[in-house]
């Protein structure tokens, strides 16, 4: 096998792989990447058992073949390259690397014990894969990192006639944002957020194509093919905790909101999850809070609706800003009480929301 690759291509995909394949594995197959050279390019693969990938990257090939490489010492290997095109050539159980004046040897692995990875190749639905890493993108905050917390470890995909929308939730906040969709035919389904992480690195450009399995999603773009192993359970229901009867309102510039609650959370009290008190009256929004060093006041100008002149909460700082982290321009928070959630959206109508949970006066 000869190939003939580019630096920047090689890199590109084998950085991928690196995030999924293990560096420490009691299967010393799962520690190689897979490379299979064909006349149109290199395909190389590999797996954790919870996620594979396949990246392809356009190669000038000669005697196509297949082999299995250590994947991280090969991408160490490469990024140290001085020159920008590549060659491979597969010799016995060596992968001779050339690149400029550099020449490396590197011993290949047992190919029929790496494991077999199957993509299928029909689809049964295709998504923008922009809007689609988009949406993933800004509601991947509020899912849990916890082990014990069951689904809520992910983030559900639901599709609705003409949308389709992604939640994500801890059991403190819930975050979703929709986007339009064609065609039908699509499932609901709970993706694991840190497959999540993966996903939205790869999805760029064009169509991302969906093949469901029993408990497994495939998706696929131009460059990658990805298989995701999916959560079971039910989806708690998300929409019992928004609120409905909005009692005040109030925007502002959403960077003014976080700068101003950055400020005064500073001094709010790690050990009462952050409390930052919000009170809104005369077209004004009054941040304060408190902790073992010191307390800190800010007050904003804000525009206020609603048939409340005045209410007072607090909320978790981090919570604050973790859902005013996808929003730009303006932001509007509707209140319906002290105690319930408060909802928040950007005014730009990007079917984004952020549900906060209050805390206890």
């Amino acid at each position: 096998m000869h190939a003939a690759v580019t630096k920047k291509a090689l890199t590109g995909a084998l950085a991928l792989l690196e995030r999924i394949i293990p560096t420490r594995s009691s299967n010393p197959a799962l520690l190689h990447v897979r490379v299979d050279a064909g006349e149109a390019g290199l395909r190389l693969s590999g797996t954790n058992l919870e996620l594979d990938l396949e990246c392809f990257v356009p190669a000038e090939v000669q005697f196509p073949e297949s082999f299995t490489v250590p994947a991280h010492l090969f991408g160490q290997l490469v990024r140290s390259l001085g020159s920008e095109l590549v060659t491979l050539s597969l010799e016995g159980s060596e992968l001779h690397v050339h690149a400029g004046g550099t020449s490396l040897s590197l011993q290949t692995g047992d190919l029929q014990a790496h494991p077999a990875l199957a993509f299928p190749n029909q689809a049964d639905l295709s998504l923008d894969a922009a809007e689609l890493a988009r949406a993933l993108g800004s509601v991947r905050y509020a899912a849990s990192n916890e082990a014990f917390q069951a689904v809520f470890r992910g983030i559900k995909l639901e599709h609705h006639p003409g949308f389709a929308r992604v939640v994500a939730s801890d059991g403190y906040r819930v975050a979703l944002r929709d986007f339009p969709v064609e065609g039908t035919g699509g499932r609901n389904l709970i993706i694991p957020a840190r497959s999540v992480d993966e996903l939205t690195r790869v999805l760029k450009d064009g169509q991302a194509r969906f093949t469901y399995g029993e408990g497994m999603l495939t998706v696929t773009t131009e460059q990658i093919r990805m298989n995701l192993k999916l959560l079971d359970g039910e989806y708690p229901d998300y929409e019992r905790v928004i609120p409905k009867d909005i009692r005040l309102q109030f925007t502002l510039p959403a960077v003014t909101l976080k700068e101003a609650v950055g400020r005064v959370a500073v001094l709010a009290d790690k050990n009462a999850n952050n409390r930052v008190e919000f009170m809104v009256s005369e077209g004004k929004l009054r941040l304060s809070a408190e902790g073992d060093y010191g307390r800190a006041q800010d007050t904003v100008e804000v525009q206020q609706g609603g048939r409340e002149p005045a209410m007072s909460l607090a909320f978790n700082a981090r919570h604050v800003l973790d859902a005013l982290g996808p929003v730009e321009g303006d932001v509007t928070l509707r209140l319906s009480g002290a105690s319930t959630p408060g909802i928040l959206q950007p005014v730009d109508g990007s079917a984004y929301q952020a549900i906060i949970v209050t805390l206890r006066v």
